[in-house]
Order: structure tokens, then C-alpha cells, then sequence
């Protein structure tokens, strides 16, 4: 399902009027990591493969910081800036995660002398809370979907005063998660100096919406109107799909989705104002669709998660019609 955004071009956070935009200051998160031993440009892989005519240009996150995926650049930031400030030596990080955003935290928390408590859902796999453990993190579970392991988290933040770290927004809590996603944009302004110019269709996959919206933000900073953007999302979690359609922040409803990373049922209010001004279109996936394009990809060098590959995926499978001289750009966000 396709869905045109009549939001594009606005310059007012009409959908979230207590939310800011995304930032696109790049810079600062660049000037952060310059000092970290892991950090690393990660590869853009230029490839053509069929049924695609045209170019295609593939942002492998899957190696990022020895953490794989994009995750690596978010949460992790917004610690190492608060260490900047102060010792965390007495400080806990909480959150909820369907991911690798755990991870993120987990890592920088154990990198800077904090701790770390992660929530997640019963249907997140027991490999990756070992992962977790593994970081250092102290792993609870709760509830079925990440909006129940979310709730858990903020509750038991609150009650032990310690630092929830959430990767999406609402009413109220806007500053960390902005400067996460800023953390997003060391990929974005990777991608720009890698490519020689524009490319003329992106594709962004979005769970609550943190990397379309950071990159989209960027993108559209530096490129202008040259890219037609297209936001990627599971049928099961349609979140930002029916935020626009509906023209406020509303919560989805669906099956648990195979796309686990992109399996959120609401959007962050600054990710919805920035792809309402900066996305073209909206597109949803089946799991069967996504799922069906994965051993291909595994074949080619490329496996992933279907949630690290639903941009490619929708591309591939010709979600948007795609001139023969089209260059596109996607982005790998996960190892399989």
C-alpha cells in the first residue's frame, strides 16, 4: 500500500506542534566519534541487481562499531555526550528495546562506568538478551509488543530516579531522543561524502521512525527536492503510515510483525514532523514479502534481518516505479 504524504514541504510541526525537527547538525556527533578507536567509516556498495535497471547504492551498517548494526551511532552518543559533562559512575541507563538500541545503550553505558537496565517484550528472541547481558545490561521482561516493555521501562525509571533512554519521543520527552537521532546523521553525512551526487529515490525502512527521519532531515539539507524518499514499514505496524494518513500521532494496530527492529505501533512526534515535511511516500510490507527477498539477498553477499532489509526489499520489489537510469540509495541498517 502506497500513501502519498500531502504534508511534504511544510516547514511547521503541524502533526506535533510540542515536538521539534530532527536536527542536522552533523557536526557535532562527527567531532564526538573522531575520538573513538572503534569508530570507522562504514562501506557504500555500489551494485546492480535485477530487476532494478538502474544504479544502486547499498550503506552496509552491518560491521558498525563491532555492534551491527546503525544503532551503534545513537544511544551511545547521547552517553558518551553526557559523560562529557559529568561522571556517570553513579548513573543508570533504562530502556525498552526491540533491538539493537539495547545494545547501543548497554555498550555506552558499560564504555563509560554506568549501568544498564534493558526491557523487552516476551517476543523478543533469548539470543539477543544474552547479547545484552553480554554488554553488561541487566535484562527484564514485559509484555507482548514494544509499547508494553516501553511503558514498563519509563514506570521503573521513574520509581528508581534512573535515566530513560528511549529511542522515539512523546509528549514531554523530546531532548534525548533528539540527540540520539543527531547521532543518526554520522551515517547520513557518510553517505553524502561517498556518493559522487544526488541519488534520485531513497528508501528508509522506520520502526518509531529515528534513522528515516535523521537521514531523511539530512538528505534533504544537503540534497534539496533532488531525491524522491519513500519510508518503508511493516503492514503490522503501520505507525507512521497512519500518523500521516490521519494527520496526528495515532497507534496502529497489527499482528507481531517478522520485521521485529520496525515492529513499533507508534511514531516518535519528532520523526513524524520531520518525514511529514521530508518523505514523499509511505509504503508497507508484508512479512511474506520481505521474507521472500532475504535468501536472495544472503546470496549476494548482503543477509540481513527483514528488518535490516525492508528498504531494499520495497525496492526490489517495485514498490515505487523506477526510471531505468534511477540512482537509489538504501541503507543495510542490521547484520542478519
Amino acid at each position: 500500500m502506497n500513501l502519498n504524504n500531502p504534508f511534504r514541504h511544510y516547514n511547521d510541526s503541524v502533526l506535533c506542534p510540542d515536538a521539534p525537527f530532527p536536527s542536522v547538525d552533523a557536526e557535532r556527533p562527527l567531532q564526538l566519534l573522531a575520538s573513538c578507536p572503534v569508530y570507522k567509516k562504514t562501506p557504500l556498495h555500489h551494485r546492480q541487481i535485477e530487476p532494478i535497471k538502474g544504479e544502486l547504492f547499498i550503506k552496509d551498517e552491518r560491521g558498525r562499531m563491532g555492534l551491527g548494526s546503525f544503532k551503534a551511532l545513537g544511544a551511545a552518543y547521547v552517553i558518551a555526550h553526557l559523560a562529557q559533562q559529568q561522571s556517570l559512575a553513579n548513573t543508570t541507563f533504562i530502556t525498552a528495546s526491540a533491538g539493537n538500541h539495547g545494545l547501543s545503550v548497554a555498550a555506552g553505558a558499560k564504555t563509560f562506568g554506568a549501568k544498564s537496565v534493558v526491557y523487552l517484550s516476551h517476543t523478543v528472541p533469548e539470543t539477543f538478551a544474552e547479547k545484552l547481558r553480554l554488554q553488561g545490561a541487566k535484562v527484564c521482561r514485559k509484555g507482548n509488543d514494544y509499547e508494553a516493555s516501553m511503558t514498563a521501562a519509563a514506570k521503573a525509571a521513574t520509581v528508581n530516579s534512573w535515566v530513560l533512554l528511549s529511542d522515539s519521543s512523546w509528549p514531554g520527552y523530546t531532548e534525548l531522543p533528539r540527540r540520539l537521532m543527531e547521532g543518526y546523521l554520522v551515517m547520513a553525512a557518510e553517505i553524502v561524502k561517498q556518493m559522487t551526487s544526488a541519488p534520485t529515490h531513497i528508501f528508509l525502512q522506520a520502526g518509531v521512525g529515528g534513522l528515516a527521519a535523521a537521514c531523511a532531515a539530512y538528505f534533504r539539507s544537503t540534497w534539496v527536492d533532488a531525491p524522491n524518499i519513500t519510508v518503508v514499514e511493516p503492514e503490522a505496524a503501520p505507525a507512521l503510515h497512519d500518523a500521516i494518513q490521519a494527520g496526528r500521532v495515532v497507534s496502529a494496530t497489527g499482528p507481531v510483525s517478522s520485521m521485529g527492529r520496525l515492529d513499533c505501533k507508534e511514531a516518535s512526534m519528532i520523526a513524524l514532523n520531520g518525514l511529514a515535511r521530508d518523505a514523499d511516500r509511505f509504503v508497507l510490507l508484508s512479512d511474506n514479502e520481505v521474507e521472500d527477498v532475504m535468501p536472495d539477498l544472503a546470496d549476494l553477499g548482503l543477509a540481513t534481518t527483514p528488518s535490516g532489509g525492508a528498504g531494499l526489499a520495497a525496492a526490489l520489489l517495485g514498490k515505487v516505479d523506477l526510471p531505468s537510469d534511477a540512482r537509489i540509495l538504501v541503507i543495510l541498517s542490521e547484520e542478519a
